[in-house]
């Protein structure tokens, strides 16, 4: 598995919103990478790195936040777990880019970034 040593050091160099938006990004990615059966290795990288986004990131948010972001590592959790298995079925590999998809969206609106005004 990767060192994850200096991406968790440059990771918690940002503010709370642009490392949930990083985490989106990674959800995002998850989503696209998990339809082709040749990025397994790829999904498997991203969903380790989405989780350890989350225990970065969880104790700095309220309660309701946390553990809603908690609720999502647990299911990334169990993603990883099955993986070997799923990636060889093309609907499981659908399923998994469904939710990736609906949890970057959610993650990036709990950002904020969406709402944030551009600056002039």
């Amino acid at each position: 598995m990767k060192n994850f040593a200096s991406t968790r050091h440059r990771y918690l160099r940002d503010p709370v919103p642009v490392r949930l938006g990083g985490l989106a990004a990674d959800l995002a990615r998850i989503g696209s990478a998990s339809a082709n059966p040749a990025n397994g290795r790829v999904v498997e990288v991203l969903l380790e790195e989405a989780r350890r986004f989350i225990e970065w990131t969880a104790d700095t948010l309220d309660v309701d936040t946390a553990a809603e972001l908690v609720d999502l590592q647990l299911a990334l959790t169990l993603w990883l777990r099955a993986w070997e298995g799923a990636q060889a079925h093309p609907a499981q590999r659908a399923l998994l880019a469904h939710e990736a998809n609906c949890w970057s969206e959610r993650v990036l609106a709990l950002s904020g970034l969406t709402t944030q005004s551009a600056e002039p």
